[in-house]
């Protein structure tokens, strides 16, 4: 099991690397299978149930929304790959969602409004 290096800019994404003695077809059921996923990612962690993307058998990607305020989202992608043990590679890359797209406009934005005319 290794972890990834951590980056000291808020956007970087967390990567974790695991390898795992399970095979991959195993491993994507944990992942994809809600009554499965649920025991160690439970639908309330999840902004919504289904994946936001999925490439069959290699990744699938969830929308994670924090359970306090200020209730800040991620996206978790899990890629699962066979290793050279005859396992799986297992990666949890968690990225941040743009805080600056769910913001609301200032009043006062000093920008050019349109005029009447």
């Amino acid at each position: 099991m290794s972890d990834a290096v951590k980056s000291d800019h808020p956007d970087a994404a967390l990567v974790l690397e695991y390898d795992l003695d399970a095979p991959p077809a195993k491993v994507w059921r944990a992942v994809t299978i809600p009554a499965l996923r649920e025991r160690w990612l439970p639908d309330a962690d999840l902004a919504g149930a289904e994946p936001e993307s999925s490439i069959a058998g290699e990744e699938v990607r969830y929308l994670v929304r924090d359970s306090e305020p200020p209730f800040r989202e991620s996206h978790v992608t899990f890629r699962i790959e066979p290793n050279e043990a005859g396992g799986t590679r297992f990666r949890i890359i968690q990225q941040a969602c743009d805080v600056s797209e769910k913001l609301p406009r200032p009043a006062n934005t000093n920008c050019c409004l349109m005029r009447a005319a």
